[in-house]
């Protein structure tokens, strides 16, 4: 379909339809502008975001840095006292702190 024919779709003129190729490129069209062409050519907008891993592993990453993140005062202490703390967390301190700690906590 060339532009002519789409602007006649979409009740526009076909140098709109140009700008939105270009805004399409550039990536800076408008949700709205994208339904209303979908709807033009008969077609459904869908518009999500796909996680590139699954949430309970995205979970327990987040769980693991919180606790890394909570561990470096202790381990500074300690090392001030020459003493040191376990680098590893184990997959059941990860569960714990999983089950222990409000989810929003994970994104901060």
């Amino acid at each position: 379909m060339n532009t002519a024919q789409m602007a006649r779709r979409m009740g526009v003129s076909q140098p709109s339809i140009v700008g939105l190729e270009q805004s399409e490129e550039k990536e800076t069209i408008q949700l709205a502008t994208l339904r209303r062409a979908a709807e033009a050519l008969d077609c459904t907008l869908v518009y999500g975001l796909v996680p590139n891993k699954p949430l309970g592993v995205t979970v327990r990453e987040r769980a693991r840095a919180l606790l890394l993140r909570r561990r470096q005062p202790v381990e500074h202490t300690m090392l001030l006292e020459d003493q040191r703390v376990e680098d590893s967390i184990t997959d059941a301190e990860v569960e714990d702190a999983i089950r222990d700690t409000s989810p929003r906590v994970f994104w901060d």
